[in-house]
């Protein structure tokens, strides 16, 4: 691992410890927040496998409501009540905070079932089609708005990921080197200054005598 390029001082000792020390503590605290992070991940796509099959249902007992109601009334009649009927939704945004990280999301507040058509020429399966195909649409609303989350949540366990490879294998490796480069460069001057000295030592005695 290459060391950085900066003058043997021992203030560039001192601070190359320094950062050694922040870094180590940053790494360990962003290891911590990358395993929650994907354990928080996991366990909203399990949740996400659970809405998936439970949109699937949802699906299922909508469009056979819907195939009853045309047998029933005949497509023309179907057309023509579906023609008058309206709804307002309301699409909320929001932030969700998950594991300390704020995820922006949406919600959709999906209208309570009201009788908008006349009793005439339809049947009960009018009714139920309406209130399986709100039932639906709810399903579709919340599984859209966590794989929203998922998808932003999985954006910053990769990006925490490159920041602790960062730190593990270059900031880290380097400040070691340049630590212990320095460290070493300092102490062959100490001894060369500790050998001259000895040495002019000796020969100030010498002269004494």
């Amino acid at each position: 691992m290459a060391k950085l390029n900066i003058p043997p001082t021992k203030s560039n000792l001192i601070q190359m410890k320094e950062q050694l020390a922040v870094a180590a503590e940053g790494f360990e605290l962003l290891e911590q927040k990358r395993d929650i992070l994907v354990m928080e991940l996991m366990r909203m796509v399990e949740r996400v496998k659970l809405l998936e099959a439970d949109l699937d249902k949802a699906m299922t007992k909508a469009y056979a409501s819907l195939k009853k109601t045309l047998l029933a009334v005949g497509r023309e009649t179907a057309r023509g009540v579906s023609a008058g009927i309206h709804y307002d939704f309301s699409l909320v945004e929001k932030t969700v905070r998950i594991a300390g990280l704020p995820l922006p999301t949406l919600e959709l507040k999906a209208p309570s079932l009201s009788l908008q058509y006349s009793f005439m020429d339809t049947f009960a399966y009018t009714d139920e089609t309406m209130r399986d195909f709100l039932a639906y649409l709810k399903e579709v609303a919340e599984l859209a708005g966590i794989r929203t989350m998922v998808w932003r949540l999985a954006l910053e366990v990769k990006k925490t990921q490159r920041r602790v490879n960062a730190l593990e294998k270059i900031v880290i490796p380097e400040s070691k080197e340049t630590a212990a480069y320095i460290a070493g460069i300092l102490e062959e001057r100490e001894r060369e200054i500790f050998f001259i000295q000895k040495i002019l030592k000796s020969k100030t005695q010498e002269a004494r005598r």
